[in-house]
């Protein structure tokens, strides 16, 4: 069983810095335990810098304090782990340095992770938009990344949180609930906000601050976005009704792919997409129709179809509950030959561009990732080494750098883990 220390750690100050004492020794099973890269993280982005930090010959301890590693990937995908998207650029991601991703994406691609993938023979398949699966289950690529650390001679402690971490002249000494550990680097991968019930905490936004850096201010991210007042009373009833193509617009920014209502408010791929982009305040547009110009087609029905109501007519192109309700808020529902041109367009015009006014977001509790994070200004874009502290690294979900939906952000974390692992 894992020793807790005592609230007395045996770390005492020394010229504003925390320094070891020698009371410190009886530690990690007796002994402070000495290594050359410390981990805190077993994620996909400390996963894959302790393979390449060991693969040189480093002695590596990859610690986490939940009790089984990778759970974000084994819950991923539905449970099949969307492991990367052989579309990833640098426009795929947001972050106040729209250039610090180039440098790792670069050097560690998308067709790198599946050569990694198909050398333990997992099947995978490309689902849609270059969003790679395994055939099987998400723990074949956990199964795929421990073996890897096995190989690489690193060890894996999960249970074992961090309590507190101080530089030393040679490194840091790190106190966890395993006993005491000194590293001569330090690489925090602790994820961000997303899914508090996993676990997930701000504490490596508080080991960036507690060392100088500035943190820039988060939320979540790949969310659904809620309604309120009038506009849930609007679509409350129409939860569960998907429409499988949408374009989702804030500004400029727009997404193609499915949408969901839900009881509080909008879901689904383009919803979560956009919801990276939307703040309060911004206007959101849903083109409901978004492979033909809605007002020319109308008008084309109302020749076609001159008896038919607007309401059936619609009901063949959008769900038929959505149709329904757009007739009764918003449109009246006469027969197509006592409509003008003019009213079509207008409504057509509507349907490419429907206006909707969402009061916020479902927050971490549901958000696929968290934006913000540790500033890319205090970190070296090739080797995410800490520009003030030598030998601190910050990888993965901590950093400002967040994807889009569909693997992307499992491609932050190859890259940017693969990036400090060959150098710390």
């Amino acid at each position: 069983m894992p020793r807790v220390l005592p609230r007395h750690s045996g770390l005492r100050r020394n010229g504003g810095q925390k320094q070891m004492t020698a009371k410190a020794q009886r530690c990690w099973h007796g002994e402070i335990l000495r290594t050359d890269v410390l981990i805190i993280g077993a994620g996909a982005a400390g996963l894959m810098c302790a393979i390449a930090a060991g693969r040189r010959g480093r002695k590596v301890l990859l610690v986490d304090h939940a009790n089984k590693v990778g759970k974000k990937i084994l819950m991923s995908g539905g449970g099949r782990c969307n492991f990367t998207n052989t579309g990833t650029t640098p426009s795929s991601y947001l972050s106040a340095n729209p250039h610090f991703a180039k440098s790792a994406l670069a050097r560690c691609t998308p067709w790198d992770f599946i050569a990694l993938v198909e050398k333990h023979r997992i099947a995978w398949h490309e689902k849609e938009l270059g969003q790679l699966f395994c055939d099987g289950s998400s723990k074949q690529i956990v199964r795929m990344l421990l073996d890897e650390c096995a190989d690489a001679g690193v060890t894996v402690q999960a249970n074992c949180g961090v309590q507190r971490v101080c530089k030393t002249p040679d490194g840091f000494g790190i106190v966890t609930a395993c006993g005491e550990v000194h590293a001569q680097s330090l690489v925090v991968a602790t994820g961000g906000l997303s899914i508090p019930s996993m676990g997930a905490t701000g504490f490596g936004y508080e080991l960036a601050r507690q060392f100088g850096h500035n943190v820039l201010p988060t939320r979540a991210g790949l969310v659904p976005l809620t309604l309120s007042g009038k506009h849930q009373e609007h679509y409350r009833d129409l939860a569960g009704v998907a429409l499988p193509v949408v374009e989702a617009r804030v500004g400029r920014q727009g997404f193609r792919a499915g949408l969901l209502f839900t009881h509080r408010g909008l879901s689904g791929p383009a919803i979560l997409q956009i919801s990276s982009y939307w703040q309060p305040g911004d206007e959101l547009r849903i083109d409901l129709l978004p492979d033909r110009d809605a007002g020319d087609w109308l008008i084309g029905q109302r020749h076609a179809r001159a008896l038919a109501g607007l309401k059936t007519v619609l009901g063949d192109a959008l769900p038929k509950r959505l149709a329904q309700r757009l007739c009764e808020q918003w449109f009246d529902n006469r027969p197509m030959r006592q409509y003008r041109e003019a009213e079509l367009a207008q409504i057509g015009g509507q349907l490419n561009a429907w206006p909707i006014i969402a009061s916020g977001t479902e927050g971490y509790r549901t958000a696929e990732v968290t934006l913000g994070g540790v500033d890319t200004d205090g970190l070296s874009s090739t080797t995410m080494q800490s520009r003030q502290v030598p030998g601190l690294y910050f990888i993965g979900e901590v950093v400002d750098v967040t994807g889009w939906l569909g693997g992307y952000n499992f491609q932050w974390a190859w890259a940017s883990g693969q990036a400090a692992g060959e150098v710390a």
